[in-house]
């Protein structure tokens, strides 16, 4: 079984829970993602079964979407409300007042990842080291906010927030960042991811309908490898080039129609099969970025 599935993740499960569940009812030992969600979280997960785990690292970066809540005037040791409090207190911020600050956090920004994620310093998982009780330095990562806003407000004591991003963003970070700005703290309530990889979350399967179709054929939710590799122009090659790619061999770009710019591209074989994603640099030849098998 190969192929990519749009799930929305339930609150309560973590990335690799959401993975095991998928591999049990698909009965597919290869199964991966692209882009972890916290467990409080819900939303688009972008999961890859058989052949197309292996293009977890190419499929198109289309930057995300996220819908938020947070709340003013609270701070936790994670930036969200499962963590331990900090500090609280009542505050009377208005639905103006964040709106007014949040010019600040759009187009490239600086972030810091919170000690409460899987990001690696000097190979330890930082989660690791918060739950020890310790604290490390970490580097600054450069994210794009393209779109922020508020959506509602609920009796001023806790605001929608909509962010469309770069991947590597973390909403957590921003609204605690947007608490800072505003002299009060804030942490985020609640998260859903309404886009990721191109998807949207009206594209998403529950994983309640996914476990009632245990032992059916799922395969007309399956989105082909190629699918959601559109973002990536087509070249088609001849036979000989076909079987030659198969095997990871290179391609002359001289024999090649289509491929004068580079950047990645799907290979397809004279009757339409996809081959995989081939690599044009200034070099003389079309490198072998992944072959794709079906199984």
């Amino acid at each position: 079984m190969t192929g990519i599935l749009i799930l929305d993740k339930p609150q309560g499960f973590t990335s690799f829970d959401l993975v095991a569940k998928v591999r049990r009812i698909c009965s597919e030992k290869k199964c991966g993602h692209s882009g972890t969600l916290d467990p409080m979280a819900t939303g688009v997960m972008t999961v890859l079964l058989g052949g197309a785990t292996k293009f977890c690292d190419l499929l198109p970066d289309h930057g995300k979407a996220y819908s938020a809540v947070f709340r003013p005037g609270t701070v936790t040791d994670t930036l969200d409300i499962t963590g331990r409090i900090i500090s609280e207190k009542e505050v009377h911020i208005t639905k103006e007042e964040i709106e007014n600050i949040l010019g600040c956090f759009r187009g490239e920004i600086t972030q810091i990842p919170p000690m409460y994620s899987a990001v690696s310093v000097n190979g330890r998982r930082l989660y690791d080291l918060a739950r020890q009780g310790i604290e490390v330095e970490r580097p600054e990562r450069r994210v794009t906010v393209s779109r922020l806003e508020i959506t509602e407000s609920f009796d001023n004591k806790e605001f929608g927030l909509y962010v469309e991003c770069s991947s590597g963003t973390y909403i957590r970070t921003l609204i605690s960042d947007i608490g800072e700005k505003l002299g009060c703290g804030a942490v985020m309530t609640s998260l859903r991811r309404v886009k990721a990889n191109g998807f949207t979350i009206e594209q998403a399967t529950s994983l309640e309908e996914l476990e009632k179709m245990s032992g059916d054929d799922i395969s007309p939710l399956l989105i082909p490898v190629d699918r959601a590799c559109e973002a990536y122009p087509a070249v088609t090659v001849s036979g000989a080039q076909a079987v030659r790619f198969s095997n990871g061999g290179p391609l002359s770009k001289e024999r090649l129609n289509n491929c004068k710019v580079n950047g990645l591209y799907r290979v397809y074989s004279p009757d339409g099969v996809f081959l995989g994603i081939g690599e044009v640099t200034d070099a003389p030849d079309m490198a072998v970025k992944k072959v794709f098998i079906a199984k």
